[in-house]
């Protein structure tokens, strides 16, 4: 089977392809698995079930590590904006340098390493010998079992009661018959922060004028925020025959897997994409002040509309987005073999020559009391950015929920909690040979209801994570002197390599990938977002 980096797999493009755009270059990954049956005056195509699974196998360790090349070309554009801010232009740089360190295939590009998502239409002429399903689950647990990847799926063994599946099963399989003798698949790697940016709104048709459309956008779309980790590949959905099938166009959409719609509508209530709708929502989001997560112009690097039929007393709207980690992978099984979409091997390409300017960041040293440190971020303005180096503490989740169980029963938080910065985060698997695997942020909101409540004992004064918080975390920072600071979601890769040093299990070892970690990091960037005075960042671009 060809690697992603095989300059002599052969390529292809093709113009039937039901999974649009048609222009997307895919490889050819074998001509094994496949063989073509005549059944009495018809010929079949039939697929060996193991072929199905090598090729999810592949396509998953794929998307995991590598980005499509018009993703990585918006990231670089955004470079050489002169109205793109310094934030916006730090962080596509980031995150340019993260697909580098990734695209060596030893760290994913985001710790989140995602559900399992396969979509397909398989032609009514094509078999599969076997279990269509096992024989693609059986790829997606390989990938997992076999990469540096994360095991985020919980099995519910009771109402109240989880355990981790450790196979990353089971993933979302969604399978539809058509015409013709080929099979088309989208594989998706969605992670959870950007799948909880999904929304379904409903309506009525009075929704349906512009100026109200557009009130109605700008309010909902400040309100994803940032914890799904911007730029955003946005996508917006009017209509649907069923709040379900509004959900599945977000999805479908947000891959680029519609691009091939029409552009008008008629009446045969068909889809169509609305070209201008796009074009003026895109432009609002490049007012909105939020940027790519700290601020600037470059909250969505794009936007798809997409109008659907609906029932007349209903009007559902959808609301999604891909992220910064842009998992998605097309593939095709046809009568001349295995063909996977061809992502970009050499990202490094899209680097700028010079390095850019930048707001100089102010370095802290971590492993000074928490006092001092404190009292460096108290003289620094909201949005600036710092440079951590020394110890922090990672907790997440399950940890907070165990640390307030305590403080119910009297006891009081472990020192741990008090003496340093608490870092909301998960590792993916480490690579053999270095401290730590793919080590990003998660979202910080999960975390809100516990700031107050640790705050007030004197634990989680510095918090470190990803995305917006809610009005009670600014409060709670300003009445206790705390601070959070916002890390730059989508580089987990580079952090994992680059920037975490040393790793130590040290409480709730039991927890996996949520255990308590005290880590040492060398020039961590982050950016002040709440400070003690009760500023925030974020309140003053999101609604409420």
């Amino acid at each position: 089977m060809a690697g992603p980096s095989d300059a002599l797999a052969q390529q292809q493009t093709f113009s039937d392809s039901y999974y649009g755009p048609s222009d997307t270059v895919y490889r050819l990954l074998e001509r094994d698995g496949v063989a073509l049956q005549a059944f009495g005056d018809r010929q079949f195509l039939t697929v060996e079930a193991d072929a199905l699974s090598r090729l999810a196998e592949q396509a998953f360790a794929d998307v995991s590590h590598l980005f499509r090349p018009a993703h990585l070309a918006q990231l670089a554009s955004i470079l050489e904006d002169p109205e793109a801010s310094e934030n916006d232009r730090f962080v596509a740089l980031e995150l340019l340098k993260n697909a580098v360190i990734s695209s060596a295939l030893e760290f994913p590009s985001c710790q989140d390493t995602g559900t399992a998502i396969v979509v397909g239409r398989k032609g009514q002429e094509v078999l599969v010998e076997g279990d269509l399903r096992a024989a693609l689950s059986a790829g997606v647990e390989r990938t997992w079992e076999t990469q540096n990847l994360r095991f985020s799926q919980m099995a519910p063994l009771a109402m109240f009661e989880e355990k981790n599946t450790g196979t990353n099963l089971p993933a979302q399989i969604d399978i539809e018959a058509g015409p013709g003798g080929s099979f088309e698949l989208v594989f998706v790697a969605k992670g959870g922060g950007s799948a909880n940016k999904t929304f379904l709104f409903q309506q009525t048709r009075r929704l349906l004028e512009r100026d109200r459309l557009m009130a109605f956008l700008d309010e909902k779309i400040r309100t994803l925020g940032t914890a799904a980790c911007p730029p955003y590949h946005l996508v917006i959905v009017i209509g649907g025959l069923s709040a379900e099938q509004t959900l599945k166009t977000v999805k479908l959409a947000s891959t680029k897997a519609l691009d091939n719609l029409p552009t008008s509508g008629d009446a045969s209530g068909r889809a169509f994409r609305d070209l201008e709708m796009e074009r003026e929502v895109h432009a609002l989001t490049h007012t909105m002040g939020i940027g790519a997560q700290f601020g600037g112009k470059y909250f969505c690097h794009d936007v798809r509309v997409i109008r659907l039929p609906r029932h007349g007393a209903s009007l559902p709207v959808g609301l999604g987005v891909s992220c910064s980690a842009d998992r998605q992978i097309k593939a095709r099984i046809d009568r001349d073999g295995i063909w996977l979409e061809a992502l970009e091997t050499e990202p490094a390409k899209y680097l700028p020559e010079a390095d850019l300017d930048a707001m100089e960041p102010t370095r802290i040293d971590l492993d000074q009391p928490m006092a001092s440190i404190r009292q460096t971020l108290t003289t620094l303005p909201i949005s600036a950015p710092v440079l951590l180096t020394g110890t922090m503490i990672v907790a997440r989740d399950m940890v907070h929920a165990e640390l307030s169980k305590r403080l119910s029963a009297g006891e009081s938080l472990p020192s741990y909690m008090m003496d340093h910065p608490i870092y909301y985060a998960g590792p993916a698997k480490t690579p053999e040979g270095y401290a730590s695997g793919s080590f990003g942020p998660t979202t910080a909101a999960r975390m809100d209801p516990y700031v107050p409540e640790f705050q007030a004992v004197g634990g989680s004064m510095v918090t470190l994570a990803k995305g917006n918080r809610s009005r009670q975390v600014a409060e709670s920072c300003k009445a206790h002197g705390g601070f959070y600071l916002g890390s730059i979601g989508g580089a987990a890769a580079a952090l994992g390599r680059n920037v975490i040093e040393e790793v130590e299990t040290i409480a709730y070892p039991e927890f996996g990938m949520e255990a308590v970690q005290r880590i040492r990091v060398r020039d961590f960037p982050a950016f002040v977002v709440i400070d003690d005075k009760g500023g925030d960042f974020f309140a003053q671009h999101t609604p409420g």
